[in-house]
């Protein structure tokens, strides 16, 4: 294949330092299984969206293009026209600073649990779990409804409502990583159903804002989940790079004592609502938008009888706020104390595993968390059903302890006093290259 995906007599072979000139905005080259193509044009027009697929021009994506993508055979029609080459019979299959013998260990073990079918859903797990959200949402109701609408039984209600947020949040991150059906389509069809008229928040927002994340996890300027735009920083490396260039937008040594004025309490109700509106508007993602406004209409329905329109407003907010805390502890105590830095292109696993933490098994933690006490399990396989993590956990960490990689398990306190004292230390780092440096 020629440039373009123009055909030529000879097939171009490529060298990795010539695929990896190709990393910048106008100009992207990847590689997967050993094929170079180029994404320049096409990468806007890519369902994950753009970033995602951009942050490996230049590098080997096989790892990640095997976890994303559950039917290969299906992307291969979008990936022939922008064939370009392959790799010389004399260059590795992957860049130089990854380490082959892991990368084929982990191959190993995802054909392993594949063939054992842990990558095969069970459907009356997730038809509970929708139970139990659906029964929650028309418990409160009904109990306000029947028994008066007094301050205990709103907190109550507020509290079951939360609940059911937060759970079809867990539900939606499901289908979202298309882990329940076997079609994509239909793991979109009922991801749009869960996270638009459940939760009232646009699929598109979440699949672009998420699927970053997985990519390159705690990689700053790339993971969205570390873009704390100035608020807070980070890891650290980041801390030190403020300090030097002087950069105080905020007090930074106190970040972890204001992470509990602007951190869980703002994020659901404030920054993702704000967000999922102007993801829904600039994209013109009408569909999503749909979706969005009937989770509205219902909960207005419900409510404005009851409590009127501002009473009604204030019961979402607060239900928002609640959930909100639960979101931030859950997310951030598996990533936030974690290394973060900027984009060392290591293998799937060694990336992964740096910044990624478990934390223990319970029937609580599992509930609570939607399983994502086992993160580095889900990272590492995005697409696997969630009930089946705990079964796959035991040969990952025997795979990590082979070759040296920390694998990280907690209790649940630990997770989230993890989450202040890594705020604390960079903040400290920040201080003292503020005043030093």
């Amino acid at each position: 294949m020629g440039v373009g995906g123009q055909q030529t007599e000879a097939a171009v072979v490529f060298s990795w330092e010539e695929v990896q000139k190709h990393c910048s905005r106008n100009d992207r080259w990847l590689v997967i299984s050993r094929k170079v193509y180029n994404i320049t044009q096409w990468a806007k027009r890519h369902p994950g969206g753009s970033h995602v697929i951009g942050h490996y021009a230049g590098e080997d994506a096989t790892e990640a293009f095997t976890a994303f993508h559950p039917d290969q055979t299906f992307v291969q029609k979008f990936l022939k026209p922008l064939l370009i080459g392959e790799l010389a019979a004399t260059e590795p299959s992957q860049e130089g600073n990854k380490n082959a013998a892991i990368i084929q260990d982990f191959e190993t073990l995802r054909t392993q649990v594949e063939k054992e079918g842990l990558f095969k859903a069970k459907p009356l797990f997730f038809c509970l779990h929708l139970s139990h959200i659906l029964l929650l949402e028309a418990l409160a109701w009904m109990m306000v409804w029947y028994w008066g609408t007094s301050w205990t039984l709103t907190l109550l209600c507020a509290v079951m409502l939360a609940t059911s947020q937060a759970q079809a949040g867990w539900l939606q991150h499901d289908f979202g990583h298309l882990s329940v059906f076997k079609k994509s389509k239909w793991n979109h069809l009922v991801h749009k159903f869960v996270i638009g008229h459940l939760k009232g928040a646009a699929a598109s927002w979440w699949n672009h804002l998420h699927y970053n994340h997985h990519a390159k996890p705690n990689v700053l300027s790339k993971d969205p989940d570390v873009n704390m735009s100035g608020i807070f920083v980070l890891g650290s490396v980041q801390p030190v790079e403020y300090g030097i260039k002087k950069i105080k937008h905020m007090p930074y040594n106190h970040q972890h004592q204001y992470f509990f004025l602007l951190g869980p309490p703002l994020l659901v109700p404030v920054v993702f609502n704000l967000q999922n509106l102007n993801v829904m508007i600039s994209r013109r993602s009408w569909v999503d938008l749909a979706w969005y406004l009937s989770f509205y209409i219902r909960y207005f329905s419900c409510y404005v009888p009851l409590y009127g329109f501002f009473g009604s407003v204030a019961l979402n907010l607060f239900v928002r706020f609640l959930e909100s805390h639960w979101f931030v502890w859950v997310t951030q105590m598996n990533h936030l104390p974690m290394n973060i830095d900027h984009d060392k292109n290591r293998d799937w696993i060694t990336m992964q595993l740096q910044a990624t933490s478990n934390i223990e098994k319970s029937f609580f933690n599992d509930w609570f968390s939607g399983h994502l006490n086992f993160q580095i399990e889900h990272h590492l396989f995005p697409r696997m059903p969630r009930h089946n993590y705990h079964l796959v956990a035991p040969r990952v960490r025997a795979l990590c302890d082979k070759h040296g990689i920390s694998y990280q398990m907690k209790t649940l306190w630990q997770g989230m006093t993890d989450v202040v004292s890594s705020l604390k230390t960079s903040g400290d780092l920040w201080l003292d290259a503020y005043l030093h440096k």
